[in-house]
């Protein structure tokens, strides 16, 4: 995986998991500041289907990046379904899977790779690195659960996407004097929920990093009936969980695979009613509206940083690193730094804080 440090640099980009709005934008920014460093860029299709043979890699031009930048989604195609190291059992396959991917990008003529993705694309990155596979990663999930960077682009379009739909949902709320359930996506990570949920002025926002009390949030919509309020807002994460209880899942965890989470929303809403809610309790699963959209201009611009951070370290030769935003500058770190932290919410912490001191109830004292 090795060249001369005179030779024009090929290198593959992919865009792995889930899409995220800005996803665009870092491919845009990739491709202009490799190309005017003088490396070659071309791209794998749907994630690792095309670097597996199965949707094609292709040579990136720049007729493919213009206009793309409010586009949401991935012009280059994205998959869940496409770890390389799925089936691998312990680390021994890993590495035996790490060396034929290495082996695919000889035979492509590719001498590096920049992976755009959470958690579990820098895992990828990070068992290829350890293989010898030259990567560089660049953060993206919408959740906000990957350590190590202070935000990821795809997060704000997503808190912005939610908030519009609670902004939405008050005016019918209060109609017909019912209470709102409003599930938003956050498998670890309650991010959008807690930051949608204080932005749309829900009454209770539950998240995976605090466990659940029903009877708390049923206290809550009897405190605003008692004050004339007889609608209500709730805000909850898709990994939300109540005291004692683990986070609902619509699908089983398969090898290589995590659960599908879904039925949080309608869960608390069967809670409420066995607490004694006789209001109409309505759910509302926003779903993949929230990867969906053009891009916020934060996230795009957040994108493009971090696209152009991942061609400089590119044209270094400074491999084996995650690009991250820190302290509002970019920079970046090894792999190991990226996976081994955690970007959940502090239950201490200030929005938590922030939440409680304007009333809202989050399930627990």
């Amino acid at each position: 995986m090795s060249e001369p440090k005179s030779a024009a640099l090929h290198v593959g980009l992919l865009t792995g998991g889930g899409d995220a709005p800005g996803l665009n934008a870092a491919v845009r920014a990739f491709f202009h500041a490799a190309t005017r460093r003088g490396l070659r860029v071309s791209a794998s299709r749907f994630g690792f289907e095309g670097l597996l043979g199965r949707a094609g890699v292709f040579s990136v031009r720049v007729e493919d990046v213009r206009g793309i930048l409010p586009r949401g989604g991935s012009i280059l195609g994205c998959s869940t379904k496409s770890n390389p190291f799925a089936l691998a059992v312990d680390r021994a396959a890993k590495l035996d899977v790490a060396a034929s991917v290495k082996r695919r990008l000889i035979d492509l003529g590719i001498d590096a790779l920049v992976l755009a993705g959470g958690d579990g694309t820098m895992g990828i990155a990070r068992m290829l690195a350890e293989a010898g596979v030259s990567c560089v990663g660049i953060p993206k999930t919408i959740d906000g659960d990957l350590g190590g960077t202070e935000r990821t682009c795809g997060l704000d379009t997503a808190v912005e996407t939610a908030a519009h739909a609670v902004d939405a949902l008050h005016s019918t709320a209060e109609s017909h004097n019912r209470v709102m359930v409003v599930e938003v996506m956050g498998r670890n990570a309650g991010w959008i929920a807690l930051r949608a949920g204080i932005a749309g002025g829900a009454d209770a926002i539950l998240i995976p990093e605090i466990a659940y009390d029903g009877e708390r949030v049923a206290a809550k919509i009897r405190e605003r009936d008692a004050l004339g309020l007889r609608f209500s807002i709730i805000v909850i994460g898709e990994g939300a969980q109540p005291v004692g209880g683990t986070p609902s899942e619509i699908e089983r965890a398969r090898q290589g695979r995590p659960p599908r989470l879904g039925g949080a929303g309608e869960r608390l809403a069967q809670e409420l009613a066995e607490a004694g809610i006789t209001h109409d309790v309505r759910v509302t699963v926003l779903g993949h509206l929230q990867r969906g959209g053009a891009p916020a201009a934060s996230d795009r611009v957040l994108a493009t940083r971090f696209g152009v951070h991942a061609a400089e370290l590119c044209a270094e030769r400074r491999f084996g690193r995650m690009v991250a935003l820190r302290n509002g500058a970019i920079e970046s770190m090894t792999f190991d730094e990226a996976c081994a932290a955690r970007g959940t919410v502090d239950p201490g912490g200030d929005l938590v804080r922030c939440a409680r001191a304007i009333g809202i109830e989050l399930g627990a004292a």
